[in-house]
C-alpha cells in the first residue's frame, strides 16, 4: 500500500461530499444537544420536524448516486493508508444506507416513535403487557433489518455491527461466557464474606452547586477541554459532539446522594475527552469520528473506575471534597470513604449497578436478545426469562416489570445489538490501562499527585488521535498488543474486590 499523499479527482469530490455530510451531522448534533437541555417542551414537535429535514438531507447525500462512482474508480486506485482508509469507512456507511429500502426506514421510525411512548405508558403503569406487542414489532423490524443489511452466521451480526465494525454474536460469546461464569463467582464470594460495607456517608444531603463545582475540578484535572466544551444539566446524562472543537457533557445532580453526579461526570469526561483528541487532520471525514461503542465506552470506564473509584485518586483528591462538605465528611477516614464508593451490592438497575456486577446487567439483555432475534423467546414471556436470569446471576428477583424488564429505554428505541459494547468497554478500558502502565510505570503515582498528562497522553496517542483510521480490533491490539480478553478485567476485580472484602 502507497503511503505517500495521493491527489485524485474521485478522491477530492468524494472528501469534499463527505465534508459537508459531517457538517449537517454536526448541526444535526447541536439540535439534539439543545433538545437534551434547554429547549422549552413547546417546540418538541417543531424540533421533530428539523430532525427529520435533517435526516432526509443526509440521507439523500449519502446515497447519491455519484458517492458509488467516486467509490467504484477509487477501489480498484492502490491509495496511501488514510485514503483508503477514508474509502473503506465511504463505503461502508454508502452500503449501509442504501441496503435499506426508503420505505423500510420510514416503518421502521414509525414503529419506534410509537413504541417509545408505549415504554413510557408501560412502565409507569407497571404493565409490560402494554408494551409487549409494539415490542415484537421491533424485533420483527430488527430482523428484516438484518436480513437487508446482510450477515454470515446470525441476524444478531447486523445488528451488532453497526455499533462495533467487525464484531459478531460468537467473538461476543467468546469474551463474555468467561467473564460471567468468573463474576458470579466472585459476587456469591462477597456475598459471602465477613465484611458488610456501609455507604451511608454518600446518602447524606450535598449541596448541588458543591457537587457541580467539584465535579468541574476533577475533570478539568483529567484534561477535559471547557475551551471546546461544557458542562450542563440533563434527565439522562450525555456526552454530545458537535466536531471535535465543541464536545459537550452533561449530567443529573442528586441531593442525596453524591455518587451519581460525581462519576456520572467522570464518565461522560471520558467520552468527551476521545472525540476532542481526535488528530485535526480527520476533522470532516469519515476518519474524523470514534471507531467504535466499545472503544468508546472504555474511555469513559476509564476515567470513571480505574481512575475515579482508585484508592490513589482520593488520596489527592478527598481533603478538596471534605474542604468542600465538611459537615458531610470531616470524620470520615478516607478507607470509608473508598470502600462506600466501591461497595458490591446486587441490584435491579443497571445503570445503578456497581463495578462488579454491572456487566452481568449486560450479559443478561445480551442472551435474551438473541433468543428473541431468533424466536426462541416469544415477546410475550420476556418478563419470565428476565426474572430467570436475574436469579441466576445475581440472586435476586425484580418486584416488578418497572425494576425489570422495562428499564431501558434502548428496546423502544430499536438499539438491537448495542448493550454488549457497554461490556466489551469494560473489558477494553482495563487492557488499555494496563498497556499505558506498562509504558509508563509512574502513571499510578502520577494518579496520587493528581496528575493525569501522562495517562491522557498516551490514550490519545494510541487511541484517540486515530479516530476511525484502524478497525476496532485492530486499534485494541496495535494499543495493547492483544486481542479483546476477559482474563485482565477479572484479575482486576478479583483483586480490587478481593482486598475491599477480604477474600
Amino acid at each position: 500500500m502507497k503511503t505517500e499523499s495521493t491527489t485524485h479527482p474521485a478522491l477530492e469530490q468524494l472528501k469534499q461530499h463527505f465534508a459537508v455530510l459531517d457538517d449537517l451531522k454536526q448541526v444535526s448534533s447541536l439540535l439534539s444537544w439543545d433538545q437534551n437541555t434547554y429547549m422549552p417542551a413547546g417546540a418538541a414537535q417543531a424540533r421533530g420536524q428539523q430532525q427529520a429535514t435533517m435526516s432526509l438531507i443526509m440521507h439523500q447525500r449519502i446515497t447519491d448516486p455519484k458517492v458509488e462512482r467516486w467509490l467504484g474508480e477509487l477501489e480498484t486506485t492502490e491509495l496511501p493508508e488514510t485514503d483508503a482508509a477514508l474509502v473503506r469507512l465511504a463505503r461502508r456507511e454508502y452500503d449501509k444506507a442504501t441496503k435499506l429500502p426508503a420505505d423500510f426506514l420510514e416503518a421502521f421510525a414509525k414503529q419506534r416513535s410509537k413504541a417509545q411512548q408505549i415504554w413510557i405508558e408501560a412502565r409507569q403503569k407497571n404493565d409490560f403487557s402494554i408494551f409487549s406487542d409494539d415490542l415484537k414489532k421491533v424485533f420483527d423490524l430488527s430482523r428484516q433489518q438484518a436480513e437487508y443489511l446482510g450477515y454470515d452466521d446470525h441476524p444478531y451480526d447486523a445488528l451488532h455491527d453497526q455499533y462495533e465494525p467487525g464484531s459478531s454474536a460468537q467473538r461476543v460469546k467468546n469474551v463474555f461466557e468467561p467473564l460471567r461464569d468468573e463474576t458470579v463467582k466472585l459476587v456469591k464470594a462477597i456475598q459471602n464474606s465477613n465484611v458488610t460495607i456501609d455507604d451511608s456517608v454518600l446518602r447524606q444531603t450535598y449541596d448541588e452547586s458543591l457537587q457541580e463545582q467539584f465535579a468541574v475540578e476533577v475533570v478539568k484535572g483529567f484534561g477535559y477541554n471547557f475551551e471546546h466544551g461544557r458542562l450542563d444539566r440533563t434527565v439522562h446524562p450525555f456526552a454530545q459532539d458537535i466536531g471535535k472543537y465543541d464536545v459537550r457533557i452533561t449530567t443529573r445532580y442528586t441531593r442525596d446522594f453524591l455518587s451519581s453526579a460525581l462519576f456520572g461526570t467522570m464518565h461522560e469526561a471520558g467520552h468527551a475527552m476521545y472525540e476532542q483528541n481526535i488528530a485535526d487532520a480527520y476533522y470532516r471525514t469519515p476518519i474524523g469520528a470514534s471507531v467504535s461503542l466499545g472503544i468508546h465506552e472504555s474511555q469513559s470506564r476509564l476515567w470513571e473506575n480505574l481512575v475515579g473509584r482508585s484508592y490513589g485518586f482520593w488520596e489527592n483528591a478527598y481533603p478538596r471534597l471534605q474542604e468542600l462538605f465538611p459537615q458531610q465528611l470531616k470524620q470520615v477516614p478516607l478507607d470509608d470513604y473508598y470502600a462506600a464508593i466501591n461497595t458490591v451490592n446486587p441490584s435491579f438497575i443497571r445503570v445503578e449497578a456497581d463495578e462488579v456486577t454491572y456487566n452481568l446487567h449486560v450479559m443478561i439483555r445480551f442472551e435474551l436478545e438473541l433468543e428473541l432475534l431468533s424466536g426462541a423467546l416469544l415477546v410475550k414471556d420476556l418478563p419470565e426469562a428476565w426474572n430467570a436470569k436475574y436469579q441466576e446471576y445475581l440472586g435476586i428477583t425484580p418486584p416488578s416489570d418497572t425494576l425489570g424488564c422495562l428499564q431501558d429505554v434502548h428496546w423502544s428505541f430499536g438499539l438491537v445489538g448495542y448493550f454488549p459494547t457497554y461490556a466489551l468497554g469494560n473489558l477494553m478500558s482495563v487492557q488499555l490501562f494496563e498497556a499505558a502502565k506498562a509504558a509508563h510505570p509512574g502513571i499510578e503515582e502520577d494518579i496520587r499527585q493528581g496528575t493525569f498528562g501522562t495517562l491522557l497522553g498516551w490514550l490519545r496517542d494510541n487511541v484517540h488521535a486515530h479516530g476511525s483510521l484502524y478497525e476496532p480490533q485492530v486499534l485494541l491490539k496495535r494499543a495493547t498488543g492483544s486481542e479483546l480478553d476477559a482474563a485482565p478485567y477479572v484479575r482486576y476485580l478479583n483483586r480490587k474486590f478481593g482486598q475491599l472484602y477480604n477474600l
